[in-house]
């Protein structure tokens, strides 16, 4: 794992600010249940710095009832602690190319807990195109580029492409918020 190198680490929310603010990672794994601070309030705080950081929720419970706040405090993937290591380093990796990942249980949390929320006056879908809304859905359940490309018998330069068309089409950032999209409104 040339390409990684742990530049850091604290013991709790406000450590984290701090190695954060001095240390400028890239990408930072966050546990979201730390003393003095949580993880969701430090994600705030770091991007409210405005460093750039790339931000991987980290929690134990697939039940965690902080998916959502941590999407919107800013990390980027939301992953469980019991993650395989070769799909922890793919993730952190994939967050540095500004990737989001999304364990598959908390995918479906995630769903569920949209689906539950009250309905809302839903943006437009716009112009979307076929490929493009099964591309969403599959961004929608956590698949990444190599799994969706796979499943739809495309290359993954292609699917790259569907989703940044889907990411200017819809008016959004990342990843993260086309899954967002798609649950909200009914497409995952």
């Amino acid at each position: 794992m040339e390409d990684i190198c742990v530049v850091g680490e604290a013991a709790n929310g406000k450590a984290a600010v701090e190695q954060a603010a001095r240390l400028l990672p890239d990408v930072i794994l966050m546990d979201l249940v730390m003393p003095e601070m949580t993880g969701i309030q430090a994600t705030q705080q770091i991007k409210a710095l405005g460093l750039g950081a790339k931000i991987i929720a980290l929690t134990s419970f697939q039940e965690d009832e902080q998916v959502i706040p941590a999407i919107q405090a800013g990390a980027t993937s939301f992953l469980l602690k019991d993650v395989s290591p070769g799909d922890l380093v793919e993730a952190i990796r994939a967050a540095y190319r500004g990737e989001a990942r999304l364990h598959p249980s908390v995918a479906r949390k995630l769903m569920d807990q949209v689906s539950a929320a009250p309905a809302t006056a839903r943006p437009a879908a716009g112009d979307i195109t076929d490929r493009e809304r099964e591309v969403l859905l599959q961004v929608a359940q956590g698949l990444s580029n190599r799994e969706i490309a796979d499943r739809l018998f495309i290359s993954e330069k292609t699917v790259k492409t569907h989703i940044s068309s889907l990411l200017s089409k819809l008016n959004l950032d990342d990843r993260t918020q086309l899954a967002i999209f798609a649950i909200k409104n009914g497409l995952g």
